[in-house]
C-alpha cells in the first residue's frame, strides 16, 4: 500500500498546480470585467478575491486593480498566490520525486523556474495577457507530461483526485460570488453589463466558446448555472470533476481492497448532481446550494485525507 506521506504529496501537488491555473484564469477574468465599467473598479476586484478565498487575508485598504493582481499573482505571504501555488506543486513533488516520471518532474520544475523569473517583480499592464497565457500553458504541460507518462495505479489516482476536488470547489466558489457579489444591483439582471460579466465568468472556466455550442449563443444566468453544475460533458463542470472523483476513489478502493466513508460521501454527491435539475436548484436557492456544495466537497477533502492517513509516516 502507498505511504499516505506520498499520497498526501500527490494529491497537494496537483491541487495546486489546479489552484495555480484557477487564480490565473480569475485575475483574466477580472482584468475583462474591469475593462467594462468606467468606474469602480473595486467592486470587480472584492469579487475576485472572494472568488480565489482571500479576501478577508487581503489588506489593501482600497482595492485596486494592481494591487489585487499583485496579491493573486506573485505575494508570497498570500498562500493562494499562483507563485505560493507553484512553489507548494514544486516541494510536494519533490517529496514525491522516485513517485513520478522524469517528464513530469521536468516539467514542473520549469514551470517553477519560468515564473520565478516572470514574476520577480510587479507585472506592467501591457505584460498581464503573456504572462496569464504562460501560467495556463505551463499548468497544461505539467497535467500533460503527467497524463502521457504516468501508469495508471494508484499514484495516478490520488493526483487525479486532487485535481477534481479543487476544479470542483473553484468552479463552485466562482459562480456563487457571480451571484451575490459581481453583480452591482438588481435592476441590472439581464442587461448588458450583467452579460458580460457572465461571459467573463465563462471565459474564466474555459467554457466560453463551448457554451455557445450547447446553447446556441443565448447568455442567461441558468443555463450557464446548468452548464456549470450540471452538464456532465463540460471538463470544469462539477457533475464532470464528480465523475472523475469517484471513478479514481473506485479503482483506489480495488486496489487497496476495502471501501471508506470517503467512497461513500463522494457516491452520495455525484448521484446528488444526477438526480436534480437546475429548476430545483434555483428554487432552492443557488447559494444555498453552492454553499452545500462546498462544504460536502471538504468534508470528502477531510475524510480522503483520514482514510487514506495523509499524513503518516
Amino acid at each position: 500500500m502507498m505511504l499516505g506521506r506520498t499520497a498526501n504529496g500527490l494529491y497537494w501537488m496537483f491541487r495546486y498546480i489546479e489552484r495555480a491555473e484557477n487564480i490565473a484564469r480569475l485575475v483574466d477574468a477580472g482584468v475583462r470585467m474591469s475593462l467594462t465599467r468606467a468606474t469602480r473598479e473595486d467592486v470587480d476586484w472584492d469579487g475576485v478575491l472572494q472568488s480565489a478565498g482571500v479576501r478577508d487575508e487581503f489588506s489593501e485598504g482600497r482595492i485596486g486593480s494592481a494591487e489585487a493582481i499583485d496579491y493573486l499573482l506573485r505575494d508570497i505571504e498570500n498562500h493562494s498566490s499562483v507563485m505560493s501555488c507553484i512553489d507548494h506543486a514544486r516541494n510536494n513533488a519533490r517529496m514525491v520525486r522516485t513517485a513520478l516520471t522524469r517528464e513530469t518532474w521536468e516539467a514542473t520544475n520549469e514551470c517553477w523556474i519560468e515564473l520565478k523569473q516572470l514574476l520577480a517583480r510587479r507585472l506592467k499592464p501591457d505584460d498581464l495577457p503573456e504572462v496569464i497565457d504562460t501560467i495556463k500553458r505551463r499548468a497544461g504541460l505539467m497535467r500533460g507530461a503527467f497524463h502521457g507518462s504516468m501508469l495508471r495505479n494508484a499514484i495516478y489516482n490520488f493526483a487525479r483526485i486532487g485535481t477534481f476536488i479543487e476544479r470542483a470547489d473553484n468552479t463552485s466558489r466562482i459562480l456563487d460570488v457571480k451571484y451575490y457579489v459581481l453583480l452591482p444591483a438588481i435592476s441590472q439582471v439581464g442587461s448588458s453589463l450583467d452579460n458580460v460579466q457572465w461571459e467573463s465568468i465563462l471565459r474564466s472556466v474555459s467554457a466560453h466558446r463551448s457554451y455557445r455550442w450547447v446553447y446556441d449563443g443565448e447568455v442567461k444566468p441558468a443555463n450557464i448555472a446548468d452548464f456549470l453544475i450540471l452538464n456532465g460533458q463540460m471538463p470544469r463542470s462539477l457533475a464532470y470533476s464528480y465523475e472523475k472523483i469517484c471513478s479514481n476513489l473506485d479503482y483506489l478502493a480495488v486496489d487497496h481492497g476495502e471501501r471508506l466513508a470517503a467512497h461513500d460521501t463522494a457516491d452520495e454527491i455525484r448521484k446528488s448532481l444526477q438526480s436534480t435539475d437546475i429548476g430545483a436548484i434555483m428554487d432552492q436557492g443557488l447559494h444555498e446550494f453552492l454553499e452545500d456544495f462546498v462544504s460536502r466537497t471538504n468534508r470528502l477533502s477531510q475524510e480522503i485525507s483520514d482514510g487514506y492517513r495523509f499524513y503518516s509516516k
